[in-house]
């Protein structure tokens, strides 16, 4: 299995983790749903990956697949006023992976990452493996160890 940012950073941490390659589909209205469907998970523990912008910086949020994200709860997680998605091409600037493809791992710089209370309190979920259709199945709890991430309420 190729090695990517993601799984070169997840190693470099020493996070235990699984990998399960997926058939990624570019036509999917819900990446993540997809993502759930094709590995028989349920969508709750397989989670989303976006950028946001907050007050105009660039930050992550993760959470289960079917869930939507409160935006000014998010801004509120990270100190700000407002949030918003970040454009796809900026998104994929910033994190140097591609859409459906973009993990919490392994970005070109790290952002400030809020991760949902409900997907934090999971005891292993999937998160994105660094490229379209690989997903890394971990603890929720290692990703707010490795990447200093703040748990809030952010999900609707």
């Amino acid at each position: 299995m190729s090695k990517t940012p993601a799984t070169q950073a997840l190693d470099k941490a020493g996070v235990a983790y699984s990998l399960e390659t997926y058939a990624y589909d570019p036509t999917a209205d819900r990446v993540g749903l997809q993502a759930a469907e094709a590995l028989g998970a349920p969508p709750s523990e397989v989670l989303k990956t976006l950028i946001v912008k907050v007050d105009g910086k660039p930050a992550c949020v993760v959470l289960a697949s079917d869930r939507e994200v409160a935006m000014k709860k998010l801004a509120a997680a990270l100190g700000g006023k407002a949030a918003e998605m970040a454009p796809v091409p900026e998104a994929e600037r910033i994190t140097g992976y591609r859409v459906g493809g973009v993990s919490p791992f392994g970005q070109k710089k790290r952002l400030p990452t809020v991760l949902d209370a409900e997907a934090a309190a999971l005891p292993q979920a999937y998160v994105n493996g660094g490229q379209r259709g690989l997903q890394a199945r971990l603890a929720p709890t290692d990703l707010v160890r490795v990447l200093g991430a703040t748990v809030a309420a952010v999900a609707v």
